[in-house]
């Protein structure tokens, strides 16, 4: 997988460490053997190598090695990908787990007691220090991951706090309305906008370059109608009705009984956005491919920033009308 530029990620499975290591060896020099044929070259010792463990797996972490054009590499403990940091057991909310990520409970203990409202900080800062400093790690990972119920307990009671550290508000202050004194939005509608910004991003992104977004239905408005050979949905054919995924266009069932798959959930939360559009424009950071009948990119800028716009109108609409913040 192509992961941003010049970067790019093996990932295999078997049954042991040892046929990982020999299925990794093998891709590398399969890739290698093609860049010399066309005159590229990798940096070797840059490689990461990490173990993943699935979640039934209790043995202890593994500790083989992998050797690469005489280089030797010991597995890591924490590995960064684009601004994400992955373990070698699954994370659902990193922000509440991982060690690498500072707390949000612990940078809040910090800053409270020389910040307090009493001290002469103004309310004003404050919020620059919640909206700037907490907010960002404590959702950290909502754009791609959805937090599950205890999670989401967890960060609305932290939340709550910060919202009544930031106002000066006693403990009886109704919920809704300490929210709306420390214009700091509810954390469960916070997390769905930056999903939504995410789904936008996904969306607004050429198909050609980005394996996301070439992987989007192929009735998604889009302006180029590129898709991956790996996006067709000729697998769902013949399926039931109980286990066939629901089309992108499509609401979710209540009780969930089929899902949307992950990229047409992405689309999904699109589709408010689309209101009143033929297709979503292109973020293009390179000239388009030859041939292509396209606005030009300065027009499909102001469009994308008016689609962030609109996103952020529906935050501050669900905020005053969402039943999880009563007024």
């Amino acid at each position: 997988m192509v992961s941003y530029v010049d970067d790019f990620s093996i990932t295999v499975a078997s049954p042991s460490h040892r046929g990982n290591i020999r299925k990794l060896q093998g891709l590398f020099d399969t890739v290698a053997t093609r860049g010399r044929d066309i005159g590229v070259s990798f940096s070797v010792p840059k490689t990461e190598l990490i173990h993943w463990r699935t979640p039934g797996q209790r043995s202890p972490p593994s500790t083989a090695s992998i050797e690469l054009e005489g280089h030797l590499f010991q597995p890591s403990k924490v590995v960064r990908w684009l601004g994400y940091w992955f373990t070698p057991p699954p994370q659902h909310h990193p922000p509440l787990q991982t060690p690498v990520i500072p707390s949000p409970g612990y940078l809040f203990l910090r800053q409270t007691p020389i910040l307090s409202p009493g001290a002469g900080v103004k309310p004003f800062l404050c919020h620059r220090i919640a909206n700037g400093l907490l907010l960002p790690i404590l959702t950290y990972g909502a754009d791609l991951l959805t937090p599950n119920s205890s999670a989401l307990r967890g960060m609305y009671r932290f939340w709550h706090r910060v919202q009544r550290w930031t106002t000066n508000n006693f403990f009886p202050m109704p919920t809704s309305i300490v929210s709306r004194e420390a214009c700091l939005p509810p954390v469960i509608l916070y997390c769905r906008y930056r999903r939504r910004l995410a789904a936008l991003r996904v969306a607004c992104a050429p198909p050609y370059p980005n394996p996301a977004s070439s992987r989007l239905p192929q009735s998604f408005p889009s302006l180029y109608s590129f898709r991956a050979q790996d996006s067709s949905r000729h697998l769902t054919v013949g399926l039931s009705s109980v286990y066939l995924p629901l089309r992108w266009k499509t609401k979710t069932l209540s009780p969930p009984t089929r899902k949307h798959l992950p990229v047409d959930a992405l689309a999904h939360l699109t589709l408010p956005l689309q209101e009143g559009l033929t297709r979503l424009p292109l973020g293009l950071h390179a000239p388009s491919p030859p041939g292509a009948n396209i606005p030009p990119s300065e027009l499909m800028k102001r469009a994308y920033q008016a689609l962030r716009t609109r996103a952020r109108i529906m935050l501050l609409r669900d905020w005053v009308t969402d039943p999880l913040t009563p007024p």
